[in-house]
C-alpha cells in the first residue's frame, strides 16, 4: 500500500501534465481580459456621447450600421447584441466578424468602428472556442477541478514539513511525551 504523502506527490505530479495546457490558455487569456479596458487591441475604448437619455430607435441604429462603408448589406442577423450606456451617451452594437460600432445615443453619429477581440478571447478563456460545450465541460472544467486538487495537495505538501518540525520541536521540549 502506497503511503498517503507519496500518493499525494504522484497525484500532484501527474495532474500537472493534464492541467498545464488548459491552464496556460486560461491564465494568458485571463491576463488579457484583466486589461481589456486599458489595451485597445483587446477592446475598443468607449467614446462619450452628447446626451444621457437615449433617443435612437432600433431602425435608426440599423440604418447607421448600413451607412458605413463595408456594412451596407448588414441586417439584424449581423447584430449579436446592443449595449446601451446612458451614462456615457453611447450605444454599442456588437456585430458579426468581431466588429463593434459605437453610436451617439442621441444623434446617431457613428463615433467609432473597430475590431472587438474581447469576446473571442473570452471564448478561448472558458474553452468554448475549441469544441463548444464539449471542450468547455470536457477539458477546461476537469482541468479546473485538477487545478483545485493540485492547489489542495500543494498546500498539504507545504504544510507537512511545518507540522513535522512542530512535532519534533515539541518532542524535544517535552521528552516524557
Amino acid at each position: 500500500m502506497m503511503k498517503p504523502h507519496v500518493l499525494n506527490r504522484r497525484i500532484h505530479y501527474w495532474l500537472t501534465l493534464l492541467v498545464a495546457l488548459p491552464l496556460t490558455v486560461v491564465v494568458a487569456t485571463g491576463l488579457m481580459l484583466q486589461v481589456k479596458k486599458q489595451w485597445t487591441w483587446v477592446q475598443p475604448p468607449e467614446k462619450k456621447g452628447t446626451a444621457k437619455t437615449p433617443s435612437l430607435s432600433f431602425a435608426d441604429m440599423l440604418e447607421k450600421v448600413r451607412s458605413h462603408d463595408g456594412f451596407e448589406s448588414f441586417d439584424w442577423s449581423n447584430v449579436q447584441r446592443i449595449d446601451v450606456r446612458p451614462s456615457k451617451g453611447i450605444t454599442k452594437l456588437v456585430l458579426t466578424g468581431d466588429w463593434e460600432m459605437q453610436l451617439d445615443s442621441a444623434t446617431g453619429e457613428i463615433m467609432q468602428v473597430a475590431i472587438r477581440r474581447s469576446d473571442w478571447i473570452e471564448s478561448l478563456h472558458d474553452g468554448s472556442y475549441f469544441l463548444g460545450d464539449l471542450s468547455k465541460l470536457g477539458i477546461f472544467f476537469p482541468a479546473g477541478v485538477g487545478l483545485l486538487l493540485m492547489l489542495l495537495s500543494g498546500l498539504w505538501l507545504f504544510w507537512q514539513p511545518i507540522q513535522a518540525k512542530r512535532r519534533r520541536r515539541k518532542s524535544r521540549l517535552n521528552p516524557e511525551n
